[in-house]
């Protein structure tokens, strides 16, 4: 019986391995042009990334660099979902494993007043480029306002769930409380970064049990004695 030949299979192991190892050496291309277009974000905005200056800075052409992202508003965008996936690893995931209610929204608190301050030095991309984009509609400012709301959405829930707890009154204004506490990290954001006042990140955590207070649910009144018996 005539056994028909197959071509070797150390040959197609060898192109499967090479386009293996080309899509991996392309995606960790991509990772280091990112991480350095996030720090020239951070620092001179999202208008300041430079196709060029990142080819110097990684080292490569100005067409490589390109090739990666096709244009530079897919670069600014990358770099937005970069920033929120960072966000997220940082601030909400840790924070969501609290229990609910107030603990989980105190820590969700912690954690981004923690992140705004290790930013001092750079730059928190959402609120810099809401001053970029806020009245520069496009891809961009889409991106950017998806991602802010997606946060926003997070921090409402988790001011849901305190109300559902009892642990904040039943006729709390989730969507007021919300704009408060925003509010507190756009102001430490100004002063500390901006103004570079000291006490700014003290401030903001004592604004924030202000806040929790004015909407703090009462405490359930203990049983007079004479009715426990």
């Amino acid at each position: 019986m005539t056994v028909t030949s197959l071509p070797p299979p150390r040959k197609r192991s060898s192109t499967a391995g090479g386009s293996a190892r080309s899509l991996q050496k392309g995606q960790q291309t991509r990772a280091v042009i990112l991480e350095a277009a996030l720090g020239q974000a951070s620092h001179m905005g999202l208008e300041g990334l430079s196709i060029g200056a990142l080819a110097e800075v990684t080292q490569m052409s100005k067409s490589g660099v390109f090739a990666h992202f096709g244009s530079r508003e897919e670069l600014q965008i990358a770099v937005i979902r970069e920033y929120h996936a960072r966000f997220e690893e940082e601030v909400f995931f840790p924070a969501v494993r609290e229990a609910r209610g107030l603990p989980r929204l105190r820590a969700l608190f912690e954690r981004w007043v923690r992140r705004v301050s290790v930013e001092l030095d750079s730059g928190c991309i959402y609120i810099s480029g809401a001053v970029e984009f806020d009245d520069r509609p496009g891809p961009v400012r889409d991106a950017l306002a998806s991602m802010v709301r997606a946060w926003q959405s997070a921090l409402e829930r988790a001011i849901a769930l305190s109300i559902e707890e009892g642990h904040l009154r039943a006729d709390t204004d989730s969507l007021q409380m919300l704009f408060e506490v925003h509010g507190l990290i756009l102001a430490l954001h100004h002063d500390a970064r901006f103004l570079r006042l000291p006490g700014a990140i003290d401030r903001a955590r004592v604004g924030f049990e202000r806040v929790i207070t004015t909407y703090l649910a009462a405490a359930p009144a203990h049983a007079p004695r004479s009715a426990a018996r």
